[in-house]
């Protein structure tokens, strides 16, 4: 067969063909470089891990780190939720996905936060980063800092919104890392991100990725990421009774390919995860804004191949004070005073639960004894002579706590006051939530036999039970943020999870 030699002409359909297939396959998507994590988020155990240190574009997962820091300014007094921001010209110019701001616009910082989150908005990530540091880049400096201080070794920030810039990159683990972080240290916040809609002020948005969170069972966020040269990032999470997953997915082909991809990522964490794990919360990092206390020096470590180590300034986080009181002469009772006292409360938690189980339809079982306190603190009481006797007196009926009455006292005798509960004034506005149970029986108990352990920390919080979408919260409320943080971390040391809940 003699082959014959094509014309020029000939050649136009194929080359039409060929500038077709530009047109619908991006090259970007093609080019993507595929990275994956899955960490258990209880403990931080990685699960799977696949390209999981490569440096690569981030995208918009770019603003938990943003908002990561709002809510730490927030929590430190630099602005507040209803600060008005004045929108500038730069933030105002961002590219797409964008709340439509315009420049000289003044918005409340709540509303922003909520773009942000929600919709992923990059002019509402520009305006918050110049409303509390100055400038969009006086911002990514304190982004990579505090990306330091979490352990985020190989990532580089250059903007707050996360769109393609030379040097904004990261990796899966370290963006899996910051997504634990969020949901640890800012649980008051961490709704915000399975929200699938929310008034952001001048209107409503919508979740960028309502399809995961209403097609995977325990999905709760945390944020989607999309550019040509990032292509479809994801950081999730799903809770599922006490186990908690984060999976991380970078440079997936489109935004379904890579929602499957997170699914099947995500239940490989849950079939590795055990179904029970001692809770190891991550360390928040220093706080590292205005006003960040001393000062000093370290270097990092695992510099990136061909660069030089180099030395950070972070704020130094030392404790400078005991939160633990010292007892005044004479004013200590021994731990024989107090039996009385506890097997009382314990009699009177028997009762309640009696009391729960006749509206519920699951039976009350027996509360165990609280395990003995390794270090057991002596309980003070008011200041008396040492020569004083102090007796316990036996508990009335109804009351939280029994009075003492204290022989050989100078002052007149006068009726005791009772307070059972604490007041929510005065900033005690914080709680600690202790699991989420499949009844309110259940949440009820656990409510019970977690004060009975902790009596000290947790003296006159009131008992909450809410009702969700997935099970009943057991929380206490009506806390100080310190006294809420010091509870909470002796839940976690007899292995008791816990978190913070925050005001509203």
């Amino acid at each position: 067969m003699t082959g014959r030699r094509r014309t020029p002409g000939q050649f136009g359909p194929l080359i039409f063909m060929f500038v077709w297939l530009l047109v619908l396959v991006p090259l970007s998507v093609a080019a993507a470089p595929y990275a994956a994590m899955v960490m258990d988020a209880r403990n931080g155990k990685v699960l799977h891990a696949q390209n999981a240190d490569t440096r690569l574009h981030p995208a918009s997962l770019t603003k938990m780190m943003t908002l990561y820091v709002v809510f730490e300014a927030v929590q430190n007094g630099e602005i507040t939720m209803d600060t008005l921001v004045t929108v500038s010209r730069k933030a105002a110019a961002e590219e797409p996905s964008k709340l439509g701001l315009r420049a000289g616009q003044k918005i409340k910082l709540r509303y922003l936060v909520r773009a942000a989150a929600v919709k992923s908005a990059n002019d509402a990530a520009t305006a918050m980063a110049e409303a509390i540091e100055g400038s969009e880049a006086a911002f990514a400096r304190r982004m990579n800092r505090t990306a330091q201080a979490m352990g985020m070794t190989r990532t580089t920030f250059k903007n707050a919104h996360g769109l393609t810039e030379s040097g904004h990159l990261s990796t899966a683990r370290d963006m899996t890392i910051l997504g634990r972080h969020v949901i640890y240290d800012y649980p008051q916040y961490y709704n915000l991100f399975s929200r699938k809609t929310a008034d952001a002020g001048v209107r409503q948005v919508s979740h960028t990725n309502t399809r995961l969170l209403n097609s995977y069972k325990g999905a709760d966020g945390i944020k989607t990421g999309y550019t040509r040269a990032a292509g479809f990032n994801l950081v999730a999470s799903a809770e599922r009774g006490k186990e908690r997953v984060i999976a991380t997915v970078f440079g997936g082909r489109s935004t379904a390919s890579r929602n499957a991809r997170v699914e099947e990522l995500l239940d490989l964490g849950f079939k590795k995860s055990p179904a029970w794990a001692n809770l190891r919360a991550p360390k928040a990092p220093p706080y590292l804004g205005k006003g960040a206390g001393a000062v000093v020096v370290a270097k990092t470590s695992d510099p990136m191949p061909g660069t030089r180590a180099k030395s950070i300034r972070v704020a130094s986080a030392a404790v400078t004070r005991s939160l633990r009181p010292q007892a005044r002469p004479g004013s200590v009772v021994t731990p024989g005073m107090v039996a009385p006292i506890v097997a009382s409360v314990g009699k009177e938690i028997e009762r309640e639960l009696q009391e729960i189980a006749m509206v519920s339809d699951t039976a009350p079982s027996p509360i165990p004894s609280p395990a003995p306190d390794p270090s057991p603190e002596a309980v003070v009481v008011s200041a008396v002579a040492p020569t004083a006797s102090v007796k316990p007196v036996q508990r009335p009926t109804g009351v939280a706590a029994a009075t003492l009455t204290f022989k050989d006292t100078p002052t007149p005798a006068r009726k005791a006051e009772v307070v059972t509960r604490l007041s929510t004034s005065g900033g005690r506005h914080w709680g600690i939530n202790v699991g989420r149970y499949p009844s309110e029986f259940a949440a009820q108990k656990i409510l019970l036999q977690t004060a009975l352990a902790e009596t000290a920390s947790l003296d006159g919080a009131s008992r909450k039970v809410v009702r969700g979408k997935t099970g009943f919260d057991a929380n206490f409320m009506g806390m100080t943020r310190d006294s809420a943080e010091l509870a909470c971390r002796r839940l976690q040391a007899r292995q008791i999870t816990c978190f913070m809940v925050g005001p509203g």
